[in-house]
């Protein structure tokens, strides 16, 4: 892949990136960006590859520890508060530590591979709590240096390509469920998850070495540089717009992960297989290998509103019918056509974070994103798991399991979206330059 710069806007560049340009042929191949984008890709797919797995297991999980629809969601809130609590101030060190980018990914990889080996050896429900924790941040860590180095390094493409660092997690998403749920057809979760475990901490090494120099960017790193850093933190913490979009990624990240959590939950229940129930796992995560950089294509075109706003209020309705439908093709139908969207809006919402406020902090500002989604999305798997167990009326209708549950997710949907109709939002920064 070329660099995706036209000549015009490397002209357009040239002072603010002249050190940038010149370390790409310092660093050879490591310096290119079709090896930055797809070995971060790759990375990436690791992390969503194994969480995926754990939630595929989740059944098998849930019966070994003898937990109730709580406590499962217990499993998956740890993890998001976690992520959300170590990603504010790890985005304004990330910034400060620009040139160590390639140890911290390193180590990020390294820690995931030990937080796995935590939770396969958990003799107690609380022991694996602590290996997921440790797994979140590593992975929450890890995201921050990527896309900021994306954002760098594809500045006019910034929602295509980190649509496709989003494509590499949910390859990694996709493969895992049939993956694991053929390999307990022979193993017990616990060998399975003790063998992945093995895996990050290999690859930490190669992690180093391919992205050891993907910081230094010739940025200003002088007192006076890091002063402005500072007074840029300072302005993008006080911007109203990002919190606003921060905030409606937190309420996309409790329908999110609400349906997740309880998806595989549900297929068990319907009586499925281990098997078919993560082909149909599979088949939501696959469908947006296609449709998410497309959708952030379309985005960089006719901007971030335009495509989010349907999408949100699009998965309103299809979260609402799946917790009404039984085995059969209409459950293929929506399963697939949830896909279409329900990974490719978050790449959008960063990009857009990224157009409101520029580039000049941007672990920053992903920090922010995070901080806010994950807090957010932490209560919303306990959330889900008590109206999975209890149900609850809602218009007078008496809802139960599922369907209390994925009405509660849609609920979230349409706060989303229409919070984001009524925000006055920038054009991407892609096709301003083109006008």
């Amino acid at each position: 892949m070329r660099h995706p710069h036209s000549p015009a806007d490397e002209q357009h560049e040239h002072d603010q990136e002249g050190e940038h340009d010149h370390s790409h042929h310092s660093h050879g191949i490591r310096g290119r960006g079709g090896f930055i984008i797809s070995g971060l890709t790759g990375g990436h797919g690791v992390f969503h590859w194994f969480t995926q797995s754990f939630i595929a297991m989740l059944p098998e999980v849930q019966a070994a520890f003898a937990l109730s629809g709580v406590g499962v969601g217990g499993i998956t809130s740890i993890r998001e508060l976690v992520s959300g609590l170590v990603t504010l101030p790890g985005g304004i060190i990330a910034d400060a530590l620009r040139k160590h980018w390639g140890l911290v990914l390193a180590l990020c990889m390294a820690f995931f591979g030990i937080g796995w080996l935590i939770i396969g050896i958990a003799p107690h429900y609380y022991v694996l709590l602590f290996g997921m924790a440790v797994v979140a941040l590593a992975a929450s860590i890890w995201h921050l240096p990527a896309m900021a180095s994306l954002s760098h390094h594809f500045s006019h493409r910034k929602g295509t390509a980190l649509s496709f660092h989003g494509v590499g997690g949910q390859i990694g998403d996709v493969l895992a469920p049939p993956v694991t749920g053929f390999l307990l057809g022979f193993l017990v979760w616990r060998e399975i998850i003790s063998i992945y475990a093995a895996i990050p901490i290999f690859l930490a090494f190669l992690v180093y070495w391919a992205f050891k120099n993907i910081g230094r960017t010739g940025e200003d790193e002088s007192a006076d540089g890091r002063a402005g850093q500072m007074q840029a933190t300072r302005r993008v913490l006080r911007n109203p717009i990002l919190w606003i979009v921060a905030f409606v990624g937190g309420i996309r990240g409790m329908a999110f992960i609400g349906l997740i959590t309880f998806f595989t939950i549900f297929l068990d229940d319907l009586g499925m297989t281990p098997f078919v129930r993560n082909l149909h796992f599979g088949l939501l995560l696959a469908i947006g290998i296609v449709s998410t950089p497309v959708v952030g294509w379309l985005s960089d075109i006719f901007g971030r509103k335009a495509v989010l706003v349907p999408g949100l209020l699009l998965l309103a309705v299809l979260s609402y019918l799946l917790g009404n439908s039984g085995v059969g093709v209409a459950l293929i139908v929506i399963v697939a056509l949830m896909g279409t969207f329900l990974y490719g809006d978050q790449p959008i919402l960063t990009a857009l974070a990224l157009d409101v406020v520029g580039d000049q902090v941007p672990t920053t500002v992903l920090g922010i994103l995070s901080l806010e989604r994950f807090l957010l999305s932490a209560a919303s798997p306990i959330i889900a798991g008590v109206l999975y167990d209890n149900g609850f009326t809602f218009g007078g209708i008496d809802l139960t399991g599922p369907q209390a549950t994925f009405t509660y997710v849609a609920l979230l949907f349409v706060i989303g979206g229409l919070i984001l109709l009524f925000t006055p939002l920038p054009r991407p920064t892609h096709s301003a330059d083109h006008h």
